[in-house]
């Protein structure tokens, strides 16, 4: 059974195991655990961002990061708009539908803060995920991510495709 999951205290150990397991992955020389603790946790505090946990059974598999971009937030690249900061499934319960579960659940919760659309910056191994999620390639090219853009027009029907 899945269980998706706002990141309460209980959790925070979890959380920062796999934000480090995710950075890892990602060949990201920064330190991820002081990442999480110095900016990422007092965010999530701070209501700039949301986290969820997704659980399969009783193991916790991963988690997403995201936010209704507005002018108050440091990180404000398309205000209005729902930005996926961040998603990862261990690698051990991929492809099975968790990650798009996860995404959609994700996307649900920016709509109904008020998101029409929704868009991230894929790192190039993540792309398929997202395109098969109904992102689209944008012409926008974030010069600090070194990455396109990719966007979902609506999220009107945020679990189906464009």
């Amino acid at each position: 059974m899945l269980h998706v999951y706002p990141l309460q205290d209980s959790g925070r150990e979890i959380f920062i195991k796999l934000f480090n397991d995710y950075y890892a992955e990602l060949g990201c020389a920064d330190d991820a655990e002081h990442l999480a603790e110095e900016y990422v946790l007092p965010d999530l505090l701070a209501g700039l961002i949301k986290i969820e946990l997704i659980k399969e059974d009783e193991a916790v598999a991963g988690f997403a990061i995201y936010q209704l971009d507005d002018i108050n937030n440091e990180w404000n690249y398309k205000e209005g708009w729902g930005d996926v900061r961040e998603i990862y499934i261990s690698p051990s319960f991929r492809r099975k539908g968790l990650g798009k579960f996860l995404l959609y659940t994700a996307e649900m919760k920016l709509r109904e803060s008020g998101a029409k659309k929704a868009y991230c910056l894929p790192y190039e191994d993540s792309v398929g995920f997202f395109t098969a999620c109904g992102y689209k390639k944008s012409d926008d090219y974030c010069e600090e991510f070194d990455c396109y853009v990719y966007e979902k027009s609506s999220l009107d029907n945020c679990c189906k495709r464009d």
